[in-house]
């Protein structure tokens, strides 16, 4: 199988430790099909190739293995495992996907999921957040306006996560609010790989305070509706990549 090439200094990536590093190179490697599926090698060779100690490769393949991306046996070696068997709604997962040529099908997958799942979590959001919840979901729906109407999309990104988080959560059932960091994930993504305008619409930042106001007046069709209508709008912007 071939080896993974290591990150450049110049990539934008951060590494906390050789740790990190091994972990982001071989899940990148993993899910971006450099090692494909069925492949197989053994600790000794990875230790060899990244010129590491066996623990630390140890450690790296344990989380490779949490995530379903491989599988380690004694005699056997690290196996490739096929993307049926990932777990997909990992952020790490998500991220290294999305960085490499899988970019169109993972968006396509987020961004239907979010379709199905984000409308029902803002009409249970209407019925079930508190009240302190539903102001502060409209406050920050206000400052979301403001930054969009603006062009900062560093910080369009921190207020856009805060707002589908709080309705994931809001929501009440805690299999949505688990979705929140998938959610961030795919709204990261938009900014990073550069499919999100400069400003965006202005009815997508007005859909937005009609989703809180809905929330906030217990109008769970309203919430529901509008948010369908930002779910639909994001897929309609991101549908001719994966065309």
């Amino acid at each position: 199988m071939g080896s993974p090439a290591a990150p450049g200094k110049g990539d934008g990536v951060a590494w906390v430790s050789l740790h990190d590093r091994l972990l982001e190179e071989l899940g990148l490697a993993v899910t971006g099909g450099t090692l494909a599926a069925g492949d197989r090698v053994l600790l000794d060779e990875l230790a060899d190739r990244f010129d590491v100690s066996r623990s630390v490769i140890r450690e790296v393949v344990r989380v490779l293995e949490a995530l379903s991306l491989v599988s380690s046996r004694r005699r056997v070696g690290v196996v490739v495992l096929p993307a049926s068997e990932w777990n997909l709604y990992d952020p790490r997962v998500i991220r290294w996907r999305l960085a490499g040529d899988q970019r169109a099908d993972q968006l396509r997958s987020l961004s239907q999921l979010r379709a199905a799942v984000e409308p029902a979590a803002a009409a249970l959001a209407a019925n079930n957040a508190s009240i302190e919840v539903a102001a502060e979901l409209m406050s920050v729906a206000g400052r979301l306006r403001g930054l969009g109407r603006s062009g900062d999309l560093e910080a369009f990104l921190v207020v856009d996560i805060a707002f589908h988080q709080m309705i994931l959560r809001g929501s009440g059932n805690e299999m949505f609010a688990q979705l929140s960091e998938v959610v961030a994930e795919v709204l990261t993504g938009r900014t990073q790989y550069g499919l999100m305008p400069r400003h965006p619409a202005a009815e997508a930042l007005q859909l937005h305070i009609d989703v809180a106001d809905a929330v906030q007046r217990g109008d769970a069709p309203g919430a529901q509706s509008a948010m369908l209508r930002i779910v639909d709008q994001a897929v309609e912007e991101l549908a001719p990549i994966w065309r």
